[in-house]
């Protein structure tokens, strides 16, 4: 069959887009953070990375200070296969490790201006993905390599309109990576599994803002409210395949293109109350505007229509978190926490690249003191995922169908310096 060769590129790379667009937000901000499963993050005013969850905490700093964090997260994420074409067979769907591990590094700077301005610079990514599969995996079309990176570069400024209240505000710059290779994968035809079927590579940048409220109503009892805007993405690169000329095939050129993504709107509420002098007790709602995501869409230069649309389901999503602090002596504190994230994607539309599930965290960390000037944080949380049956068509109209195992392990360094 002869295919228009832009529209089938267009279609695999953007089936691609769909398998991870369901579950690729990070919360990887601080060490400290996750040792109390993030609870209280928009409220509490420990260390500079507050510029990453709330920038009006800014207002509480009295001395400039930096913050560098490296974190390691360790999927665990595994599939079966129960079910496959007459042609293949549903066992070689099986893959203990579907997502590699990754370091996820973070750093911000806080510089009091006065006793009212602070300003702020922060480079941590908010979003981010990869997956990989064997080149001759039986299902290559559904899933390959896939990975998104993003680094988002933000400059805030604080106000303290007075002892109970304080604002501030930042701008975003984020850019973003993206690879997506399929492969053709076991078939009736006479085309090896390895394939290539479809080749992704592009970049983009975009920008957003984001705005927050902290009030004290009392010593050592505060309320954060944070608000991060939904920024639009236009990766702009290239598509390629090593198809035959009848399915489409580019021969050996690439062919231009876009492809326009939505990363979502995120809203958190915190508290943080000091219940005496040791305990201090955390929580935090946290809502990400998934809704916004609700369709894929590529275009070619020339035609102002796009060759391929695909509409979602992707819904509002919600994060539950509490968690408590220890001073168990002048020098540590020791953290805990646990919380639970909901996964916006529609059970109608699970991808075996991202089979995203619910998450209960269950968090563990502490502070070490150095000085006066100097500390180290470490956390530890691990996240256990809800396993899923469910089936997915790849292009030539073939179902598949998996069961999913989602679980993962994350720790996290982090070292302050106040100057």
């Amino acid at each position: 069959m002869q295919l228009n060769k832009t529209l089938l590129a267009a279609s695999i790379a953007l089936l691609s887009l769909n398998a991870h667009g369901a579950a690729f937000q990070l919360g990887e901000h601080s060490a400290a953070g996750l040792g109390r499963a993030f609870a209280g993050e928009a409220a509490i005013a420990e260390d500079a990375s507050v510029l990453a969850r709330n920038p009006a905490l800014m207002s509480e700093f009295t001395r400039n200070q930096v913050s560098l964090i490296a974190s390691y997260v360790k999927p665990d994420v595994s599939l079966k296969g129960t079910g496959a074409p007459s042609y293949a067979d549903a066992s070689k769907l099986d893959d203990s490790s579907i997502a590699p591990s990754a370091i996820i590094p973070a750093g911000y700077m806080v510089m009091p201006i006065n006793e009212q301005f602070a300003f702020g610079f922060g480079a941590f990514s908010n979003f981010g993905l990869s997956t990989e599969f064997a080149d001759d995996y039986t299902a290559g079309q559904l899933a390959g390599q896939t990975e998104i990176v993003t680094v988002n570069m933000n400059a805030s400024l604080s106000y303290k309109i007075n002892e109970q209240f304080a604002i501030g505000g930042g701008l975003n710059y984020v850019y973003a990576d993206a690879k997506i290779v399929r492969h053709f994968g076991t078939s009736p035809l006479s085309i090896p599994a390895q394939t290539e079927a479809a080749r992704l590579e592009g970049d983009d940048y975009g920008f957003g803002w984001n705005l927050g409220v902290s009030y004290e109503p009392s010593e050592g009892h505060r309320f954060g409210l944070h608000y991060r805007s939904e920024t639009d993405i236009k990766f702009a690169g290239e598509y390629s395949n090593q198809l035959p000329a009848q399915l489409g095939g580019l021969q050996g050129q690439s062919l231009p293109g876009r492809v326009e993504i939505s990363l979502p709107a995120i809203t958190e509420f915190s508290a943080t109350h000091q219940l005496d002098q040791t305990i201090a007790l955390h929580y935090s709602l946290m809502w990400t505007q998934w809704s916004s995501f609700d369709k894929l869409q590529a275009f070619v230069p020339g035609r102002e229509t796009p060759v391929f649309h695909k509409q979602e389901n992707f819904s509002n999503s919600w994060r539950y978190a509490i968690g408590a602090d220890y001073q168990l002596n002048a020098e540590t504190k020791l953290r805990a926490g646990i919380a639970y994230d909901k996964t916006p994607a529609d059970k109608n539309h699970m991808s075996i690249s991202i089979p995203d599930t619910n998450r209960l965290w269950l968090s563990a960390g502490a502070n070490y003191q150095f000085s006066d000037v100097s500390s180290l944080d470490l956390g530890l949380s691990i996240l256990r995922g809800v396993n899923r049956r469910f089936s997915e068509t790849d292009n030539l109209g073939q179902v598949w169908q998996f069961e999913s195992e989602g679980n993962a392990y994350l720790f996290a360094a982090q070292y302050n310096m106040a100057f």
